[in-house]
């Protein structure tokens, strides 16, 4: 039983970390954008490219850019292409306006990201790179997500702090209470001469 919990215990910690949940946001964003991508791609290009090769060729555009590789099989009178062997220029041209797609708009999203990644290192300089190489460590330590790893480092960083403040305040009780007892130490120096003084006085 202790086991079965263990198990469901390590589970639970892997399926919440950092990097398993954003490869799972990344998933699902990825299907959307293929959609998207599908949909630029069969109803608005391949219909405007359809609509320009049947303008100097005069057939259907991609649908009939095929290439039979022997003679083709006919069905009824009509040309079977599950039964023929050719190749499909039209499906091989969508693939790559598909791919195009992609690249480009996976390119435009990095280029954005570096620049905005740039703006903030050349915002602090120095202190933005070491903060990055800081989490960076981080991250390799605890295997856990950018944002997990930034707020241990600010953690870390407060505690120091923390620290910090802490040991200023006790080095300046400690120095006030030395100037304290140096200043009384001065005080009976100064009555003991008086003291003496009027001794010398009276003799």
């Amino acid at each position: 039983m202790k086991r079965i919990k263990n198990f469901f215990g390590e589970f639970k910690k892997f399926i919440t970390r950092g990097n398993v949940l954003d490869m799972a946001v990344g998933v699902i964003i990825g299907g959307a954008f293929t959609a998207i991508v599908n949909g630029l791609s069969n109803f608005i290009l391949k219909p405007i490219i359809n609509w320009i090769i049947a303008l100097f060729v005069g057939d259907n555009g991609l649908e009939n850019a095929v290439t039979f590789l022997g003679d083709p099989v006919y069905t009824d009178g009509v040309i079977d292409l599950t039964k023929s062997i050719y190749i499909d220029w039209g499906a091989f041209i969508s693939a790559i306006i598909n791919f195009l797609l992609i690249a480009f708009v996976l390119f435009m999203i990095v280029r954005t990201m570096n620049r905005i990644a740039k703006a903030k290192e050349d915002a602090f300089g120095e202190d933005a790179k070491s903060i990055k190489k800081e989490v960076k460590k981080i991250r390799k330590e605890n295997g856990c997500s950018w944002d997990d790893a930034l707020a241990i480092y600010a953690e870390r960083v407060a505690e120091k702090k923390a620290a910090e403040e802490a040991a200023a305040a006790e080095a300046a009780a400690k120095a006030a209470e030395e100037a304290r007892i140096a200043e009384e130490k001065a005080m009976a120096n100064t009555k003991l001469l008086e003291e003496i003084r009027d001794l010398l006085k009276q003799t």
